[in-house]
C-alpha cells in the first residue's frame, strides 16, 4: 500500500515523527501564521465578509473530513474507530452549524470547549507514527489547526464574546456528547473522546501514571481551563459593576 493512504493501524514502524521535532514545529508554526493573518484579515472585513470567511472555513474543516473519509475508504481501512465520534470531529459539524447559525450557546461551546480541544492535539498529537507523506498525517493537523484557529478568528474579531454565564449550558452539552461516546465505546470497543484510556504522551497519560485513573484528569483539566479562560471577563464584568469612586 502507498504511504499515501496509510494509517497508524497499517504504516511500519519508524516512519512517524517526533514530538516537537521538525515537522512538528513547522506544523505548529504554519497553525500560529494562519491563526494570526485570518485574525487580522478578518477584524478588518465588514459583516458579509466575515459572514462568507465564516462559511469559507467551516467548508473548510468539513472537506478536510471528507477527504479522512475518502482516504479510509480507498485504502480499505475504514473501521469503528473512526466514526466522527471524538471531540474533534462532532465540532466539525458544530463548526458547520455556527457559520450557518451562529448563537451565543455555540459561541461559548466554540470558546470553552472546541478551541482548547482542538490545541490539546496541536501541541500533543497521538498520530506520530504516520509520516509527513501520509494523508492521514496531513488530515490530522489541518483539521486541528481550523478548528482551533475558527473560534480564535472570531474571538479576536469580536464575534465571540465569552459569558461565563453559558458555561453550565456549555459543560451540558459536553457531558451530552461524552455519553454518546462512552456508549458507542462500549457497543464497538473504540476510545472515543479518550473515556476507556489515556493516549501516550498527553496530559490524561500522566493522570494515568499518577492518581491511577486517566478520568480524574477530565474534572482537573476542565476546572483549570475555565479559571484561565474566563477569569478575566469575569474580573472585566465585576469591574463594569462596581460604580466608580467620586
Amino acid at each position: 500500500m502507498s504511504i499515501l493512504l496509510e494509517t497508524e493501524e497499517t504504516i511500519a514502524p519508524g516512519l512517524g515523527f517526533s514530538p516537537f521535532g521538525p515537522v512538528h514545529l513547522v506544523w505548529l508554526a504554519t497553525f500560529l501564521l494562519f491563526a494570526v493573518t485570518g485574525s487580522l484579515f478578518y477584524r478588518r472585513l465588514k459583516p458579509e465578509g466575515r459572514r462568507k470567511m465564516r462559511l469559507i472555513l467551516a467548508a473548510g474543516v468539513v472537506a478536510d473530513e471528507l477527504l479522512k473519509m475518502t482516504v479510509l475508504f480507498i485504502g480499505g481501512n475504514y473501521m469503528a474507530r473512526y466514526l466522527p465520534l471524538h471531540l474533534c470531529s462532532v465540532n466539525i459539524f458544530l463548526v458547520a452549524w455556527h457559520a450557518l447559525r451562529p448563537n451565543k450557546t455555540l459561541d461559548n461551546f466554540l470558546y470553552t470547549v472546541c478551541m482548547p480541544g482542538a490545541l490539546f492535539p496541536l501541541f500533543t498529537p497521538t498520530w506520530t507514527a504516520l509520516p509527513p507523506s501520509s494523508l492521514m498525517h496531513i488530515h490530522s493537523f489541518t483539521v486541528h489547526i481550523l478548528l482551533a484557529s475558527y473560534p480564535i478568528i472570531l474571538l479576536v474579531g469580536g464575534d465571540i464574546r465569552p459569558d461565563p454565564r453559558q458555561v453550565p449550558k456549555c459543560l451540558g452539552l459536553l457531558g451530552g456528547l461524552a455519553l454518546i461516546a462512552f456508549g458507542a465505546n462500549l457497543l464497538f470497543d473504540t476510545n472515543f473522546m479518550f473515556l476507556m484510556e489515556a493516549p501516550a504522551g498527553t496530559p490524561l497519560a500522566w493522570f494515568e501514571q499518577v492518581c491511577g485513573n486517566h478520568l480524574i484528569g477530565f474534572p482537573v483539566i476542565i476546572a483549570i481551563l475555565l479559571l484561565v479562560m474566563y477569569s478575566p471577563f469575569f474580573v472585566s464584568a465585576c469591574n463594569r459593576s462596581v460604580p466608580a469612586a467620586k
